[in-house]
């Protein structure tokens, strides 16, 4: 396990440094000018020349990564250009946003989605079953914008509940800051609580027709303990990597639910950042994120181990 480990993160160590080598080719090549962006359209040539100077744009391409890099590697993230602010608190303020959001999310999805994955499993092709695989497949189906929008139009302008917008702050009570978070952690979990559920129920209804669990029963054991004994472990281990997979996705890829509902996390920051062209914010965070995956694939597969003695790592 100890090699396996190891092995896994110096391959992690290459999958960065290919991201950050990609994101930065990305950048370079993309139509706009950074300079441009920030002091608008009715810049002099002579004020455009001076800050591309400052922000290093004039340098050749090898010059601007390997520079950066090197900032990079001893923990220097760098200055916003069009926020004037080192980028570094300014990321981990909104990865703190996006992990609450995550948390109270999975918090939610987790166990629903489990229990009903496992009771569409337990009851296939029976009343139960259908009713669950029609609603997660509903749920399945639709985008996340649709779903929010769907959700603030009922609880925000219908029924004045729950605010639309999910500013929250120090100023606000502990009471405002639950509610702002409810309506995006909902929408998320929409999303989740489909996808984990029915992958549950499919590894269900395959545990359940495997022949040591025909044998369980021909011996005689009761149903409950065949199924929270023997069939339930196994079913839900291929269920603990797609919910590792969405730690990833939930930190880093909620750009459409963030800026639905004004969230201010890592996603609506990607955004801002790749509408102003900001190449110095959208560099760190894509590469923070494809951090998070990575770690999360990892813990993923530790996990999986740790519950399946069978599976070991050279």
């Amino acid at each position: 396990m100890q090699r396996f480990i190891i092995r896994r993160l110096l391959l992690i160590v290459l999958v960065l440094f290919l991201v950050s080598l990609l994101v930065f080719i990305i950048t370079s090549v993309i139509p706009g000018d950074t300079a441009q962006a920030i002091l608008g359209q009715t810049a002099t040539p002579s004020n455009l020349a001076a800050l591309r100077h400052q922000l290093g744009l004039d340098q050749p391409p090898f010059v601007r990564y390997f520079w950066w890099l090197g900032n990079l590697l001893t923990g220097n993230l760098g200055i916003s250009p069009t926020m004037a602010q080192p980028v570094a608190p300014l990321l981990w303020s909104k990865l703190g946003n996006s992990a609450i959001l995550a948390v109270v999310a999975l918090l939610f999805t987790v166990p629903l989605s489990l229990l009903l994955g496992v009771i569409a499993g337990l009851t296939k092709n029976r009343w139960p079953d259908a009713v669950i695989s029609l609603a997660t497949l509903a749920a399945v189906a639709q985008p996340e914008f649709v779903t929010g929008t769907f959700l603030i139009v009922i609880f925000a302008t219908w029924l004045h509940l729950l605010p639309a917008t999910s500013f929250f702050g120090s100023d606000q009570s502990l009471g405002q800051n639950i509610a702002a978070l409810i309506l995006p952690a909902f929408t998320l979990s929409l999303v989740l609580l489909a996808y984990i559920s029915r992958m549950t129920r499919t590894n269900m209804i395959d545990v359940m027709e495997t022949d040591y669990i025909r044998s369980a029963m021909l011996k005689g054991l009761p149903y409950r303990q065949v199924v929270v004994r023997h069939a339930l472990r196994n079913a839900l281990l291929p269920s603990i990597t797609i919910i590792a997979n969405n730690v990833g996705w939930l930190l880093g890829g909620i750009v459409v639910t963030e800026s639905l509902f004004g969230y201010p996390g890592l996603g609506r920051l990607l955004l801002f950042a790749v509408t102003s062209r900001d190449v110095v914010v959208i560099q760190d965070v894509t590469l923070l994120i494809a951090l998070i995956f990575a770690l999360s694939n990892l813990a993923a597969d530790i996990l999986y181990a740790v519950l399946n003695p069978r599976i070991r790592y050279a």
